[in-house]
């Protein structure tokens, strides 16, 4: 039987050299203002964010961006423009990828028959699964889906 950890670690293994994407957290002081710093880097593997020495569930995704001089019909626009300028004010560069509001999943919770997050142990199978509503697939299958796709479109 292989475990989650130990698919895990293949799985970082194999995307050495893959770009990350920056986790960000929500920061807030009298002279900045509210901002999204950068509190480190992780491989965005669908529903996970795979770190150096953690596993992470997605939370929400945004692009650091200027909003500029901009009209908006509706009010979810006007704060989704919001919260890309709190990316930048933060520190990530215009136009790179910051994931915020993620959680950390406890693998050895899910090692031990449980589950965390996006992942379980379903019959002795890790398993990963899209949303709360979703069916489990196993996860070797889906890492053995997923990474390919990003080493080709990182170039390797």
């Amino acid at each position: 039987m292989t475990t989650t950890s130990e698919l895990l670690v293949a799985a970082r293994t194999a995307l050495v050299g893959v770009p990350q994407e920056g986790l960000g957290e929500e920061r807030s002081s009298r002279w900045r203002g509210e901002r999204i710093v950068q509190v480190g880097e992780a491989w965005h593997v669908g529903v996970l964010l795979l770190s150096e020495d953690r596993v992470l569930a997605t939370g929400e995704i945004l692009r650091a961006a200027d909003p500029g001089r901009r009209g908006y019909t509706a009010e979810s626009a006007r704060a989704r423009a919001a919260r890309r300028q709190m990316a930048l004010r933060g520190g990530f560069g215009e136009g790179e990828v910051a994931h915020v509001g993620w959680s950390v999943i406890d693998v050895e919770t899910v090692d031990a028959g449980g589950s965390s997050g996006p992942l379980a142990m379903i019959d002795a199978v890790p398993s990963v699964r899209w949303s709360s509503a979703g069916a489990y697939m196993p996860l070797a299958a889906y890492l053995d889906e997923r990474i390919p796709l990003m080493r080709e479109s990182a170039g390797f």
